[in-house]
């Protein structure tokens, strides 16, 4: 069946390349309309996931309209006025941001494609675990997702309890992963789970913080953070590029 998900103004290039993803899901085929998508040939039972992956209970109008009480973030909002937050996977997103460090976007995208090979989606824990991770290119952060896997598989890393946590804990449970710092763990935590408190600074943030916000963010923001700094992400990198 085909099913017509309203989201608003959803620019679906933008959205699906402004640096949150580094792939198009497997196993969907969608469109643009005026103001949604349309999900094609897609299950009944599969529709809630879309809507949660697509953030669908969130107005964006009503968002971008509160950001653009501040100049800087009514610029980034004009800018790509189709940018929409996903709802990915938990551990794709863990495992995606981990191998992002020091990375760029096309490589980063080779590497997980070819992960992706495996089984024609993105491998789970079990299907990592045990493979020589840099004969896919990984290089030194191989045994950072190998540290990652080991730990969900015996449960160390809980992602399920995660996703329930606040964010300061689920903070807390994500750094206990070899080479997951404060910029991936906020990665993993507004990508994965939708925790909007989560702001991952990376150079470009930095710079925006320095240059726009240096006595802090503004108050229209408050309680979407994220949401905010992927609008402000998009917009500097590519309006000084």
């Amino acid at each position: 069946m085909n099913y017509f998900l309203k989201l608003g103004n959803i620019d679906l290039d933008t959205t699906f390349n402004c640096g949150q993803c580094f792939r198009r899901p497997h196993g969907i085929n969608v469109s643009q309309t005026k103001d949604g998508i349309i999900l094609h040939n897609v299950k009944k039972s599969d529709i809630p996931y879309w809507e949660r992956f697509f953030c669908a209970d969130e107005d964006y109008s009503a968002l971008t309209a509160k950001f653009s009480e501040d100049s800087t973030m009514k610029a980034a909002c004009d800018f790509a006025p189709g940018l929409r937050v996903l709802r990915q996977d938990p551990f794709e997103a863990l495992i995606s941001f981990i191998i992002s460090q020091n990375n760029n976007i096309k490589r980063i995208s080779f590497i997980i494609s070819r992960l992706c090979e495996l089984n024609g989606e993105f491998p789970t824990a079990n299907e990592l675990s045990g493979l020589d991770l840099t004969t896919f290119g990984l290089g030194y952060r191989a045994r950072y997702v190998e540290d990652a896997v080991k730990k969900v598989i015996s449960g160390e890393i809980n992602l399920d309890e995660i996703d329930k946590m606040d964010y300061n804990s689920a903070k807390t449970e994500l750094l206990k992963i070899i080479g997951v710092g404060d910029k991936v763990a906020d990665c993993v935590l507004l990508f994965g789970f939708h925790k909007l408190q989560a702001f991952p600074k990376d150079v470009w943030i930095k710079r925006v913080l320095a240059e726009y916000y240096p006595n802090g963010l503004p108050a229209c923001i408050a309680g979407y953070e994220g949401i905010a700094q992927q609008f402000l992400f998009h917009y500097i990198r590519n309006k000084e590029t």
